[in-house]
């Protein structure tokens, strides 16, 4: 089983957080262009915002529903995906490629597979695909963000995991740590993990002592002292997130 890259206590802080605020803390510490690298590029659909923001690390497949030929070519991939899954570490997001996009000729998950994706640890989906049995998914405890609903489930059978995917316009690797809720996903690379958890506590901390309190005691003041108070928090923002990364803490 392989090693997680964060400690699962550290895992279940980043879900107290939604997925914009992990990213503030982020783009702080990486060396991409957070502008275009990390989330989700296409829009993305929520379909349990109720259940709040999930983390854990990406389970990756890829379907094609539409292609019947899948099931008999090999009629054990599903024995053999759910022994991949069962020997990876958790808390688990399962990324979904569809390759029948931009077509939809059936949903992978439904009651069934949901709950049986939880009894291996899984938490939810990411699916550049459909989904069905919404009401029953989320009473088994298992989110998803998926592009759109579907009827049907067609051949929805495994045809390769443990690979590289691509949904939602953003490359996802297996094993890579995935933020997400009704905004979307977050797709951290390993390098920047061992610093996140601090970057998000240090943000977060910095919005709420500078620029939301200046904001929101603006009651019964003038323009021009609300204007100044908002540049003074805005600079103490920035000058705090300078000390501590090295660059201003974009607002």
């Amino acid at each position: 089983m392989n090693e997680p890259k964060l400690p699962h206590a550290d895992v279940l802080q980043l879900a107290r957080w939604n997925t914009p605020t992990i990213y503030n803390g982020w783009e702080q510490i990486t060396s991409r262009n957070a502008a275009r690298e990390g989330f989700n590029l296409e829009e993305v659909r929520d379909y349990m915002p109720q259940m709040g923001p999930m983390a854990g690390w990406a389970v990756t497949v890829v379907v094609e529903p539409g292609n019947p030929e899948h099931p008999k070519s090999n009629p054990h991939a599903w024995s053999q995906y759910r022994a991949y899954v069962a020997g990876l570490p958790g808390p688990k997001i399962v990324v979904v490629q569809d390759l029948d996009k931009p077509a939809l000729y059936g949903a992978f998950w439904g009651e069934v597979n949901s709950s049986m994706h939880r009894a291996l640890g899984c938490v939810g989906t990411i699916i550049d695909g459909g989904i069905r049995d919404v009401d029953e998914m989320t009473q088994s405890g298992f989110k998803a963000l998926a592009r759109r609903l579907c009827v049907g489930h067609a051949f929805s059978t495994p045809v390769r995991w443990g690979c590289e995917v691509e949904v939602f316009g953003r490359t996802i690797q297996a094993g890579q740590f995935i933020h997400a809720d009704k905004h979307g996903f977050l797709a951290v690379p390993d390098a920047d993990l061992p610093g996140l958890l601090d970057a998000v506590r240090f943000m977060d901390a910095n919005e709420c002592e500078t620029v939301i309190p200046a904001a929101k005691g603006s009651a019964g003041k003038a323009a021009p002292e609300i204007c100044a108070a908002l540049d003074a928090a805005g600079a103490e923002f920035g000058r705090r997130a300078k000390a501590k990364f090295g660059r201003k803490g974009e607002w």
